[in-house]
């Protein structure tokens, strides 16, 4: 049995990389593991981004989609800090689907991108600049040119 359990173990924490068990999830709030998520697409370490891209859709994507069925329309700006869950797992998709891009998935980048159009759609993505703007209008455009491309393919 002792053997069993270290064969199980070796398996369980060879498939990690150094970098992932080193991985810091900070408080494990939406905001932090979104943030972190765009920290790490910019330095294109796609594969820690992608741990925090999948921590926040495994923390909140179900509050993200009960946030998005309460609302009728986007939340005006003053409200839109009430939207937490839906803002933060739907800016989390969208880098999603920008990595999966860059790292040549497109099938899987669309199925990203699709899941913060169709469930996620009024989420809300605050830009230092001073504005909101929404993700899901920036996959939708994703989506129809990487559809377009592969019907030229």
């Amino acid at each position: 049995m002792k053997k069993i359990h270290a064969v199980l173990f070796s398996l369980v924490f060879s498939s990690l990389t150094p970098a992932l068990l080193a991985q810091d999830f900070g408080d494990h709030s939406s905001a932090t593991l979104t943030g972190k998520a765009w920290e790490e697409y910019g330095r294109e370490n796609f594969e820690m981004a992608m741990a925090y891209i999948n921590r926040c859709k495994e923390l909140y994507l179900k509050t993200a989609k009960e946030q998005q069925a309460s609302l009728s329309d986007f939340a005006p700006a003053e409200k839109a800090h009430d939207y937490w869950a839906l803002n933060d797992v739907g800016t989390s998709l969208f880098i999603e689907g920008q990595l999966l891009e860059k790292q040549g998935k497109i099938k899987e980048a669309l199925e990203a991108y699709k899941v913060l159009v169709f469930e996620l759609g009024f989420a809300q993505t605050w830009d230092p600049k001073g504005w909101f703007w929404r993700p899901a209008e920036a996959a939708a455009a994703r989506v129809k040119q990487l559809e377009f491309d592969a019907l030229l393919d």
